[in-house]
């Protein structure tokens, strides 16, 4: 799906969270996760197996995996 200029969709998918976002571009991983609704530090995000830091900038239209992480003593 094309977005308008300056505009891209973020699909964050895991066991947890399946959401559809249209944010602007230049947007940090940590921004996407807020918007979102999830609490980045209960999550690691992953684009085609490999782990981004929340402060990744994103710049086009993308599917991430989101994991959540669990701890506990």
């Amino acid at each position: 799906m094309m977005q308008p200029h300056g505009l891209m969709e973020i699909h964050l998918h895991g066991r947890d969270h399946d959401v559809k976002l249209v944010v602007e571009s230049q947007k940090t991983v940590r921004q996407v996760l807020v918007e979102a609704g999830v609490l980045p530090s209960t999550v690691l995000v992953s684009f085609e197996g490999t782990i981004l830091p929340h402060a990744t900038v994103l710049t086009q239209s993308v599917k991430l995996l989101v994991t959540t992480v669990s701890s506990g003593g």
